[in-house]
């Protein structure tokens, strides 16, 4: 038996206010659908982050339905979890809701376990940090269910484990259900996989289908697992997907003509634009000299872009020890700024993601939420 572990597809995200830039995400998302179907995959797990945003555009929701409807063409069934950006803080019903009603595909985020094919599946919404000490008693539930299960046992989650990543991490693999063949993670972006003598089966983060806002210009390989459940052990195969390519380098301001020529011979056998960043540094830098070689690039890249960085930059640790998404700094940043994980939390994770797009109704109603749940909590 095989099935396939995609997350954080972010379906309807637009960067740079660019068209193609949301294509890029329509164009692998159906990739790892196609390549699915082609695998004859048993079945497919979607674990959160389904659209860029609680509202998402008709073209987004519109490219999810007929996903779906293939993969049902196909006699492939899927199931889903809801991420942090699926989620609306003022009560809306999710989007994806609407696929499980016309039994396009399956909800399992409330963590109430299913057998499919002989396969146990349970899941879990998005946990906020606050919310965690509630869910150790749902937890021992399912583990208790798994443990009970003869066959594989699948959770999916939409968790950082701190493992994975110190700056995201929300649980540790120890507080994690321990009888489970297969753990199928999302919320962090970079592939990765790890096996816990504690745990029935491995970690398993796929990333996401395509570079993000929060992950910045850099060349990574991006994809979704194939898992084979034919035999006792889950084993999971990552599948490449062919996203836009993305550069980012760092150049003195002396070399930047020979950085450009070297950049132009990299690119040139890209059969789509990429995007490029260079990062400059050094001293009597000319903004104008700069522009004229960028000018170079500007008709073989979809986008290209330049800052000047100092040299204390260029030496700091934040290149050397760099955080797997930009989001994960501007939350260590904040603890260190609030001293209070809870606030940092709160303003990073609850109120930016609206704010960052320009949803003013749904940040309000956050913020006077949150208001009402501190005053109750006094009144305890």
């Amino acid at each position: 038996m095989l099935f396939s572990h995609i997350s954080d597809t972010h379906l309807g995200l637009v960067q740079y206010a660019s068209e193609e830039r949301e294509q890029d995400i329509y164009l692998v998302f159906n990739e790892a659908i196609d390549t699915s179907i082609k695998d004859h995959v048993d079945f497919v797990i979607f674990a959160g982050d389904i659209f860029n945003v609680p509202n998402p555009t008709g073209t987004a929701i519109v490219q999810m339905a007929n996903a779906l409807k293939r993969l049902k063409q196909n006699n492939i069934d899927s199931f889903f979890i809801l991420g942090e950006h699926d989620i609306s803080r003022i009560r809306a019903t999710p989007i994806p809701y609407v696929y499980h009603n016309l039994e396009f595909s399956k909800y399992i985020g409330q963590g109430i376990p299913i057998e499919y094919k002989g396969v146990c599946l349970a899941g879990f919404d998005k946990i906020r940090k606050a919310e965690i000490s509630q869910f150790e008693e749902k937890f021992a539930q399912v583990d208790k269910i798994a443990k009970e299960h003869s066959g594989h046992k699948i959770l999916v989650l939409h968790q950082g484990i701190t493992e994975f990543n110190k700056f995201a991490g929300e649980f540790q693999s120890t507080d994690l259900p321990k009888n489970f063949t297969y753990y199928a993670m999302g919320h962090l972006h970079d592939t990765d996989i790890k096996n816990f003598n504690h745990l029935g089966g491995p970690i398993a983060y796929p990333g996401s289908i395509e570079l993000t806002t929060s992950e910045g210009i850099k060349e990574a390989k991006k994809g979704f697992f194939e898992v084979d459940i034919s035999e006792k052990e889950a084993k999971p195969n990552w599948i490449q997907l062919k996203t836009r390519p993305q550069f980012s380098v760092k150049t003195e301001f002396s070399d930047m003509t020979k950085t450009v020529d070297e950049m132009l011979e990299k690119i040139s056998p890209s059969t789509r634009k990429p995007i490029v960043e260079i990062k400059i540094h050094g001293e009597n830098i000319e903004t104008d000299q700069i522009q004229a070689q960028m000018n170079r690039l500007q008709a073989q890249t979809l986008r290209c872009f330049w800052k000047i960085i100092s040299k204390e930059v260029l030496d700091s640790s934040i290149f050397l020890d760099r955080p797997n998404a930009i989001d994960d700094e501007m939350l260590r940043l904040s603890i260190e700024s609030t001293g209070s994980e809870q606030i940092a939390n709160f303003a990073i994770k609850e109120l930016l993601p609206s704010l960052a797009i320009n949803q003013i109704k749904e940040a309000t109603t956050i913020v006077v939420e949150n208001f009402e749940n501190f005053k109750k909590e006094k009144k305890k």
